[in-house]
C-alpha cells in the first residue's frame, strides 16, 4: 500500500469516527427535544454561538412565546452542527487525497467523490430538519444519511481482502447484503418511530399495552407528508398510530434478529477465514447489545441515555455487518474492485 493510500484509509478511519459521533449526538438532540433549539440554520438566531444570543433572549421570546429561547437546547443543536461541519471538511479532505493519488490502481475514486455528494445533501437536510419543523420524513431521512455516510466511511477506511472469493462463501455474501438490506430498513423504522414521538408507546415488553396485538391505526402511522407548516415538536398522531408505529418495530426487531442469526451461523460454517467468522462474531455481539438496550428501554421507562445508546448500537451493528462484506469482498487480482470503490 502506498504513503497516500495509507493516509487515505487512515483519514477514512478518522472521518468514521467523527460520523460516529455526529450520530449519536444527533441522536441526544432528538431526544432532548433540541432540535429546534436553533430555529434557523446554519447559525443560531444569526449567532455562531448560542452564548450571543442570550443577551437577546428576552426580544426573542417577547417575539416568539410558543417557543422561548433555552440555551441548553441551543447548545446541544450547535455543538451538532460543528461536529458535522468537521465531519465534511475530513470528507472533503478524502475527495481531494483520492484525486491526488489517482494514478494508484489500489485508489478508491469514485466512492469518496459519492461521498462527498452525500454529505452536502446531508447539509440540506440538516437545515429543512429545522425549517420545515421536524418533518418525520425530512428527519428520518437525516438520520439514513448519517448512516449512510458512516458506512461508506467505514468500508473506505478498510482494505480489500487479498484473495479470490472461495466459491462456500458466495452464498454467505449474498446474505450478507440482504441481512444489510434488512437492518437499514430496520433503522429507518426506528427512525420513524422516533421521529413520531412513538418510542414510548408501548409501556410494557414483551407485550404491548398487555396484549399480544393491541389497538393500532396503520392508516394514519404511515402517511409520509401531511403538508407544510405543521410544528411536529411533540408529535402529532393519536395514540392508536403510534402504538402502530412502535409494534411494526418490534416486528421488525424479530426479523431482522432471524436473519441476522443465520447470516452469523452460516458465516461461521461456510467462511473460509478467521476474520470472516470474528466479523460474524461481531455481529452477533452488536445485535445482542442492541436487543439488551431495546428491551431495557422499556423496562426502565426510556431514559435518555439508554436511548441514545440505542442509537448507537444500530450504528455498531451496522458497522459489523459492513465490515462482514468488506471481508467477503476480496480485490481480484486485477484490482477492479478496489478501483470501483
Amino acid at each position: 500500500m502506498s504513503p497516500r493510500l495509507t493516509w487515505f484509509r487512515r483519514l477514512a478511519r478518522l472521518a468514521a469516527v467523527f460520523c460516529a459521533i455526529v450520530v449519536v449526538v444527533g441522536a441526544w438532540v432528538r431526544l432532548t427535544d433540541a432540535g429546534l433549539g436553533c430555529p434557523d440554520w446554519p447559525g443560531c438566531y444569526g449567532h455562531l454561538h448560542p452564548a450571543q444570543v442570550v443577551d437577546q433572549a428576552a426580544e426573542i421570546n417577547a417575539a416568539n412565546p410558543d417557543r422561548p429561547f433555552e440555551y441548553q437546547k441551543a447548545l446541544n443543536e450547535m455543538v451538532h452542527r460543528y461536529i458535522a461541519s468537521t465531519l465534511g471538511l475530513l470528507i472533503i479532505g478524502l475527495a481531494v487525497l483520492s484525486l491526488l493519488n489517482r494514478r494508484d490502481r489500489e485508489q478508491p475514486r469514485v466512492l469518496p467523490w459519492v461521498l462527498l455528494g452525500v454529505v452536502i445533501t446531508q447539509g440540506l437536510l440538516g437545515m429543512f430538519t429545522v425549517t420545515l419543523l421536524l418533518k418525520p420524513l425530512v428527519v428520518t431521512a437525516h438520520l439514513a444519511g448519517g448512516l449512510t455516510t458512516l458506512s461508506m466511511l467505514w468500508w473506505l477506511s478498510l482494505s480489500p481482502q487479498k484473495r479470490e472469493l472461495k466459491a462456500a462463501e458466495r452464498p454467505v455474501r449474498r446474505l450478507a447484503i440482504i441481512a444489510l438490506v434488512m437492518v437499514a430498513m430496520q433503522i429507518l423504522l426506528g427512525g420513524w418511530t422516533s421521529t413520531n414521538y412513538a418510542a414510548a408507546a408501548c409501556s410494557d415488553f414483551p407485550q404491548c399495552q398487555a396484549s399480544w396485538w393491541p389497538g393500532m391505526d396503520f392508516r394514519n402511522a404511515f402517511v409520509l407528508w401531511r403538508g407544510l407548516g405543521i410544528d411536529y415538536e411533540g408529535g402529532v398522531l393519536s395514540a392508536p398510530a403510534r402504538v402502530a408505529i412502535h409494534y411494526s418495530h418490534r416486528i421488525g426487531a424479530l426479523m431482522v434478529t432471524v436473519v441476522l442469526v443465520g447470516l452469523v451461523i452460516f458465516a461461521w460454517w461456510r467462511g473460509q477465514t478467521a476474520a470472516v467468522r470474528y466479523a460474524a462474531t461481531a455481529v452477533l455481539a452488536a445485535l445482542t447489545l442492541q436487543l439488551l438496550i431495546g428491551m431495557n428501554l422499556v423496562w426502565q421507562g426510556w431514559p435518555l441515555w439508554l436511548g441514545t445508546a440505542h442509537n448507537a448500537g444500530a450504528a455498531l451493528t451496522l458497522l459489523a455487518l459492513v465490515t462482514l462484506l468488506r471481508l467477503l469482498t476480496p480485490r481480484s487480482p486485477s484490482g477492479s474492485i478496489a478501483m470501483r470503490a
